[in-house]
């Protein structure tokens, strides 16, 4: 059997970590794995040479980023931030229409999930740039980056000059379906807005946020949405799902690339299923496999074939053990709800050595409060 290592949320950031800024001293920057709460490992001597003799000048770096720090938190009211930025789930997912400006017409099911990221916001004394990390390669860490753009954003729409040192611990994957890039930068605008004393209301962050992203609206209504348009237009309602209601995510180390699957994506061969009759039936029944639709499924499948194979395994497999079996948005992560647990075989064989997956459960936010990282949210695995 493969082994699976279990990734724990438990190294959460510590709210008294300092924040960084310029200086004469030796610059530091978050790059790669750096972690805000890394204790960071300067030498403690500088040899130079005088007069063909050594010299030892001691010093502390750290000392002084300490001394940053404490001088920003006496010039604000809020100066360090965590939060859990956490993805979503399409439950069903319609392609309604073809629009003139070549974007697609959906209707969605959008619901917040326990699997998320933490993200950790310091206010950097510097007045010119923001300075991102992250515990993982691979993720842009200048304003290609989602995080970046909001926090551009949100300067450029409010006039304020805040910038931030921050540090994303990625646990959500990349090109799975999950809109764990528009989370972060949903997350972001919150924080931004936090630290300017709330200038903005929450609906103005959900109607700037769709000019960088169209699922990062979403992010602001209280967890459960019925979103139309490109799905930058949020209908929050109740949840119409247990919040008890376990699920497992499976996703392949392949992504499927939205741009690709679009680009197989034929009107005529979707669903014809009516999408307030879907949303009603989960609203009386709860989630059963014929609601789940997801017209993205099919052209997903021919850029991905092994991802047709998957859910066809996972159904299988299942034996009932799930109430259903679907994509989430285009791929490529594979939600199996009523059980927490994914199908032996991904366990057994070769071919699923490199999955992600992991558990997870439907959850929701209060008003005028962030997203909470579920006490009971750690398992997050992969081979």
């Amino acid at each position: 059997m493969a082994s699976a290592h279990l990734l724990c949320n438990n190294n959460l950031f510590n709210a008294s970590c300092s924040s960084f800024g310029k200086s004469n001293s030796p610059s530091f920057r978050p790059s790669g794995s750096v972690s805000f709460n890394q204790r960071l490992q300067f030498p403690r001597t500088h040899v130079v040479k005088a007069n063909q003799k050594q010299v030892e000048i001691a010093y502390d770096p750290e000392e002084k980023l300490n001394k940053w720090a404490d001088e920003v938190d006496k010039n604000a009211p809020l100066s360090r931030l965590t939060l859990f930025s956490p993805c979503k789930i399409n439950v069903f997912l319609r392609i309604t229409s073809k629009r003139e400006d070549g974007y697609h017409d959906l209707a969605s099911l959008f619901h917040v999930i326990s699997l998320g990221d933490i993200i950790k916001f310091s206010l950097s004394p510097s007045k010119s740039q923001d300075r991102l990390s992250a515990n993982v390669s691979g993720v842009p860490l200048d304003d290609r980056n989602l995080i970046i753009k909001a926090l551009n954003l949100y300067r450029k729409k409010t006039g304020i000059d805040n910038f931030f040192w921050i540090h994303l611990d990625k646990k959500v994957p990349t090109g799975a379906g999950l809109g764990g890039g528009s989370s972060n930068a949903a997350t972001a605008l919150w924080a931004a807005n936090q630290f300017s004393g709330c200038l903005a209301t929450e609906k103005e962050l959900q109607e700037w946020s769709s000019e960088i992203g169209s699922d990062i609206p979403f992010f602001f209504s209280q967890g459960a949405a019925y979103c139309t348009g490109r799905g930058e237009i949020v209908e929050d309602i109740p949840s119409p799902l247990s919040l008890d209601i376990p699920m497992v995510l499976i996703k392949p180390p392949e992504a499927c690339p939205t741009a690709e699957v679009y680009k197989c994506f034929r009107l005529d061969e979707t669903s014809q299923a009516d999408p307030l009759m879907l949303l009603e039936k989960i609203s009386k029944h709860g989630i059963t496999q014929d609601v789940c639709v997801n017209d993205l499924e099919p052209p997903a499948f021919k850029v991905l074939p092994s991802l047709k194979r998957l859910k066809q395994r996972f159904v299988v497999a299942g034996r009932g053990q799930y109430d259903a079996v679907f994509m989430s948005g285009s791929g490529s992560t594979i939600v199996g709800v009523g059980s927490p647990d994914p199908p032996q075989f991904v366990y057994d064989e070769d071919e699923y050595q490199d999955v992600f997956f992991s558990e997870a459960k439907f959850i929701t936010r209060e008003a005028n409060q962030w997203y909470k990282e579920p006490a009971s949210s750690t398992t997050c695995n992969s081979h």
